[in-house]
């Protein structure tokens, strides 16, 4: 992301489940399943004139083709406040 410029992101491990549908473990003897795998979640604000950008980025360099790559959502953020100041509308994101 830093090659175009874009450095500022928020990541959270979550956990989840698609197509995999969860895995089964071993665990003292006995088997267990797990249906919500570790996920990481990425969360970007970018400017609407680099949104095709920032995706195609993402995707050309996460894809593996195997299941669990992930989904991308791009929505509109309608109104940004930044807390320190309270400024209020376009604010360079990151």
């Amino acid at each position: 992301m830093e090659a175009i410029n874009v450095t500022g992101m928020m990541i959270t491990e979550v956990k989840g489940r698609e197509e995999q549908k969860g895995i089964t473990l071993q665990f003292r003897g006995r088997e267990t399943h797990v249906d919500l795998l570790p996920k990481v979640k990425v969360e970007l604000v970018v400017d609407n004139n680099v949104v095709d950008k920032v995706v195609n980025t993402i995707v050309n360099t996460a894809r593996t083709r195997k299941l669990g790559d992930g989904k991308i959502f791009v929505i509109s953020v309608e109104k940004s406040v930044r807390v320190r100041t309270g400024e209020v509308g376009k604010i360079k994101y990151f």
